[in-house]
């Protein structure tokens, strides 16, 4: 009835303005467990705990594998024709609508059916702006950018072999067939991985792949910032750093310093190794050469050098 304050199903209010509960809810509660025991690297103060966090910030400080330059474009029938026969891994193949089926297209679509890569009918116009204008011939590839590895990668591969490192590091070597060259080298001869500096110097291009015959899909390459830090820290690592020069004054097979852990520094064509990554070097070594030749092509020293200590190693 109007004006009656204790209807009929009112809620009777407490002291502190809430409604009265029932005891048998907060009875339920009390005796509810506090479920199972959680897992001894699930609890901050287990020793367990404690490791799996450490372990996580390692990883997490550990650098990060660095992409490498936008995809890269090889235009034209021969050169397309080239890279699918050095196995160079290729994203797609872009073909411009209405381009003639001749011999040398169908071995390039043989080719790519063999190799699994994916081939994509496009507009003439379109086909000239993706390749920037190149004359393509109606054929083009695409590389998808490489992922360089970083420098404890090279270490850890070491370290899976059970091997003593044997790492190449390039000062300064701008021409990529010499790279390539060199990383086939460090195929060759039982090198983990190749290091290259991220300015001023070849990168992994398509000319490196085809030059490499492929040895760049099994030899790590890290590509850095700073040569200089790099190799202070291999020698932290417990790496002898030797570098490779016409005047070293040891020869590289007389080396006492390439039966263990080791980091062979090849410096540029004429220019040599720099003053920093000089002074850096534990050792400076050459290769001992009969005639007045002043220096050999950077590639060339590479395969010398990794034999004499795949030799030495023997």
């Amino acid at each position: 009835m109007p004006g009656n304050s204790k209807r009929k199903g009112a809620i009777k209010k407490t002291g502190k303005g809430n409604p009265t509960a029932g005891s048998g809810g907060r009875r339920r509660q009390g005796l509810e467990g506090k479920g199972p025991t959680p897992r001894a690297e699930d609890r901050p103060n287990h020793k367990l705990y404690k490791m799996k966090n450490a372990a996580q910030k390692r990883e997490q400080a550990r650098p990060k594998r660095k992409q490498g330059d936008a995809a890269e474009w090889v235009a034209g029938r021969n050169s397309v024709l080239e890279l699918l026969k050095a196995t160079v891994p290729v994203h797609a193949l872009y073909v411009a609508e209405g381009t003639d089926r001749d011999e040398k297209v169908r071995e390039i679509f043989k080719l790519a059916a063999e190799q699994h890569v994916s081939l994509l009918e496009i507009g003439r116009i379109e086909l000239d702006k993706l390749t920037g204008g190149a004359v393509h011939q109606g054929i083009a590839a695409k590389l998808n950018a490489y992922e360089y590895a970083n420098p404890q990668d090279l270490l850890d591969l070491a370290a899976e072999r059970a091997e003593p490192a044997l790492i190449v590091v390039l000062d300064g070597v701008t021409d990529p067939r010499n790279l390539g060259a060199i990383i086939r080298s460090a195929s060759g001869f039982g090198a983990h991985g190749v290091v290259i500096p991220e300015r001023r110097a070849a990168q992994i291009t398509a000319a490196a792949w085809k030059t490499s015959a492929g040895a760049a899909a099994r030899v790590p390459v890290a590509r850095v910032t700073n040569l200089t830090r790099t190799l202070k820290q291999f020698q932290d690592d417990g790496c002898m750093v030797i570098g490779l020069a016409a005047d070293g004054t040891v020869d590289i097979a007389e080396s006492q310093m390439i039966d263990g852990p080791v980091v062979v520094v090849i410096g540029s064509e004429g220019k040599g190794l720099s003053r920093l990554v000089g002074e850096t070097c534990d050792e400076i070594v050459s290769i001992p050469m009969s005639t007045g030749l002043e220096s050999l092509n950077a590639g060339v020293a590479a395969g010398i050098a990794l034999y004499a200590i795949a030799q030495a190693r023997a």
